[in-house]
């Protein structure tokens, strides 16, 4: 049902929040306790979250009860049913992106081709450091992104068998769009 797989959606993006934001720089910073000064850690550079509409804010909400400081931008992408090609409808993005980490974030990583052009976007908007974000991931999906953007890590939940003759991922879950907003 749709609670269960927001849910599920939700607690699985918290527990990869934790390894997407691993290596991220840090900076030591003077902290104030109760007690005493100490010395600690903040990141070195802003979070951008950029879920890849729609499908991409089920993962959102998981990161940002994380990152609860990051900024949050969209790129609104479609995937045309009979070419299974991505189209742009939507771009709103911060415009720290130059300064900041950003992670692309979508639940499936099917062709590649919407989070690649995803990408794409972002770069052409200044960002400089980029991660993707994704639960589950098909082979070609992967060396499709990879071949377009080598430089941007891919963190995934799963890697799943491979992509049908309608590009859907086997075994897959469905249209994760379509089971977390119920459409």
């Amino acid at each position: 049902d749709i609670s269960t797989f927001r849910h599920a959606l939700h607690d699985i993006a918290m527990i990869m929040c934790g390894e997407v934001t691993r290596d991220l720089e840090t900076v030591e910073i003077e902290v104030e306790t109760p007690l005493t000064k100490t010395r600690g850690h903040a990141l070195a550079h802003p979070i951008v979250l950029v879920p890849i509409l729609r499908a991409g804010v089920g993962l959102l909400n998981g990161f940002t009860e994380i990152l609860a400081e990051a900024s949050v931008g969209y790129i609104g992408l479609f995937r045309d049913e009979a070419t299974h090609e991505p189209h742009s409808y939507y771009r709103k993005l911060p415009e720290n992106l130059a300064d900041a980490e950003v992670i692309l974030l979508d639940p499936m990583l099917a062709t590649g081709g919407s989070a690649a052009d995803a990408a794409d976007e972002l770069k052409r908007a200044g960002a400089r450091r980029v991660r993707f974000a994704c639960l589950i991931a098909a082979p070609e999906g992967v060396a499709c992104f990879e071949e377009r953007h080598p430089e941007i890590p891919i963190y995934t939940a799963a890697l799943d068998e491979h992509l049908n003759d309608q590009a859907f991922i086997v075994p897959g879950l469905g249209d994760a769009g379509d089971r977390y907003f119920g459409t």
